[in-house]
């Protein structure tokens, strides 16, 4: 029986290539904490999203290496949306297969992006099911949230085929928010005596990495922004209380200048505070907008919706940091290709993007008896973003040097290859620490390899509901603090009539950890199992795959950066 199904396997799949499966690879089915609640009427009205296939992608590639590299004569030289879209747009055959397609099938309510190469269409459930062979729509509830989903794999006509990257609305389930509290408690708390902690505040964070009270931003074509996805919501009252009670230090602004999506109702939610209270509070003084799950239409994917979001707006801030990521393995290929164009859009059009490594260290996935590899984090593992691990305090009651968080996720993708920019640094890890390495049947050593840098990720105080709440923690605390620092750069980069950072990576990468403060000590978790006994990556000097190229020294970092 076993030798069959290994057999059936490979078969499957190639035939579900060639018969019109976009994403044969995605992970269709429904996560636990779902719960199904049943068939979806058949006169329900659906929204889905076609990503029509792009034009020039390595054209792309190549100019956003050119624009982000500092050696490059052409460094800095970002794109506009319409020189963008002049670019990366669908060819008219491929517009006018998908559109005539849509339209044989009575789809006329679509609307597009100014870069074409999204629609986005209502649709009845009956139509959509007959439109893409093969999907089944049903509901599902978690948490008092519902959505529509298929819960079987999709196909579309061979003569769209070649036209289309992927449909959204159909897979894809929100992944459950890090529980930021859980992340400290199931630490082995080292409580003092008194029970007193340090706990991680603005002016904790300005004594560590060297910022002092005139280090605010007061460029006025300057601004930064925070997007999540989760059902939450931040509240305008928290954050005015956080500021009141942390921000008197130094100048900031207390309250968000817009907010893109629409906010959920319900008490407001952690993540969401502590996004939005640390990018401003770093990034102080700084123009900031939210994007916020615009994902209301029960078959909207919130995370997809934000980056068509991104295709249509001329005018964004620079930095942009986000808390959010899904296991590779339960993704296709095509939409993580996709969605590496749409972050490669940005980049040419001189936008930092900023994802958290995720809190599980290296990850683990079970592949079968006794056997198990590490589990890469998207998109975190994606080459064309910064990652974004996290430390702790070495002395938690000081404010003292740093090492490895545990959870800080880290590792290597099985799915993009490494970038030039960082093989020498990956390399030099790799030799330096041959010994210690976890086996190679874990982990891709020919995979891109994140994070790229790391801040302070552990034993945050967030105010709430108007209440200080200590000890959360989690990347999703790093990434909006290392945020907050390039926005300030390029607040001074911006007063000098230099462009933004844009892509950061290459220039970071050619620094070689010059301007950080190289962490070195601990390892990350991981598989629970007999072979890596919990433990994943350990830190090293210079680069490595749980701090990045450590966490920043900012007027050190200032200076580099500032630098033509």
């Amino acid at each position: 029986m076993n030798t069959l199904v290994t057999f059936s396997i490979p078969l499957l799949f190639s035939s579900l290539v060639w018969s019109g499966y976009l994403e044969y690879d995605q992970d269709v089915l429904i996560p636990d904490d779902w719960t199904h609640v049943g068939r979806v009427n058949p006169t329900e009205e659906l929204e889905l999203t076609f990503a029509l296939k792009q034009q020039n992608t390595d054209l792309l590639e190549e100019i956003l290496t050119l624009v982000s590299d500092p050696d490059s004569a052409q460094y800095g030289k970002h794109l506009t949306l319409e020189e963008v879209s002049s670019l990366v747009r669908p060819s008219e055959l491929t517009q006018k297969v998908v559109h005539h397609w849509l339209q044989s099938h009575g789809i006329t309510n679509c609307l597009t992006v100014r870069t074409r190469d999204f629609l986005q269409c209502k649709m009845t459930a009956e139509v959509a099911e007959t439109l893409l062979p093969g999907s089944k729509f049903h509901r599902y509830i978690r948490d008092g949230n519902s959505l529509v989903r298929s819960s079987a794999p999709y196909s579309v006509h061979d003569d769209v085929h070649q036209h289309l990257d992927f449909v959204g609305g159909l897979h894809r389930l929100p992944p459950k928010g890090q529980d930021l509290n859980k992340a400290s408690s199931n630490r082995k708390q080292k409580q003092s005596k008194a029970g007193v902690h340090l706990g991680v505040t603005p002016a904790i964070l300005r004594a560590r990495y060297n910022l002092t009270a005139t280090d605010v931003g007061t460029a006025q074509n300057n601004s930064q922004a925070v997007a999540q996805f989760l059902e939450q919501y931040y509240s305008p009252a928290d954050l005015a209380e956080f500021m009141g009670i942390y921000g008197s230090s130094f100048k900031h602004l207390s309250q968000v200048d817009r907010v893109v999506g629409t906010q959920g109702a319900g008490k407001a939610g952690l993540e969401a505070s502590l996004d939005i209270e640390y990018i401003m509070s770093t990034g102080a003084n700084i123009s900031t907008w939210l994007f916020t799950n615009p994902g209301r239409h029960e078959s909207q994917e919130p995370f997809l919706q934000w980056m068509v979001l991104l295709s249509n707006m001329s005018d964004l801030p620079w930095v942009h940091t986000i808390s959010y990521g899904d296991d590779e393995d339960s993704l296709s290929t095509a939409y993580m290709m996709r969605i590496n164009t749409e972050f490669m859009k940005a980049g040419v059009r001189g936008i930092s993007l900023l994802f958290a490594s995720g809190d599980s260290g290296a990850g683990c996935r079970h592949l079968g008896k006794d056997q198990n590899s590490f589990r890469p984090s998207f998109p975190a593992s994606s080459p064309y973003v910064t990652t974004v691990g996290g430390t702790s305090f070495k002395n938690p009651f000081k404010v003292t040097y740093e090492v490895t968080d545990y959870i800080s996720g880290g590792g290597f993708s099985n799915v993009f290859k490494m970038p030039d920019y960082q093989a020498s640094a990956v390399d030099g890890y790799l030799k330096t620490v041959t010994a210690t390495l976890p086996p190679q049947s874990y982990f891709n050593t020919s995979g891109r390899a994140y994070p790229d840098m790391a801040a302070l990720s552990d034993n945050y105080w967030v105010v709430i509901n108007r209440v200080p709440v200590p000890w959360v923690s989690g990347t999703s605390a790093s990434t909006p603090v290392v945020g907050g620092m390039l926005s300030l750069i390029n607040d001074q980069r911006l007063l000098k009539g230099l462009p933004a950072l844009g892509f950061l990576n290459p220039r970071l990468y050619k620094l070689k950890g010059q301007a950080l403060f190289d962490v070195t000590e601990g390892c990350h978790l991981s598989c629970l199992d007999e072979q890596v006994q919990g433990k994943g990556f350990c830190a090293a000097p210079s680069w490595d795959p749980v701090t990045g190229w450590g966490t920043p020294n900012y007027p050190a970092l200032l200076a580099v950066l500032l630098a033509e």
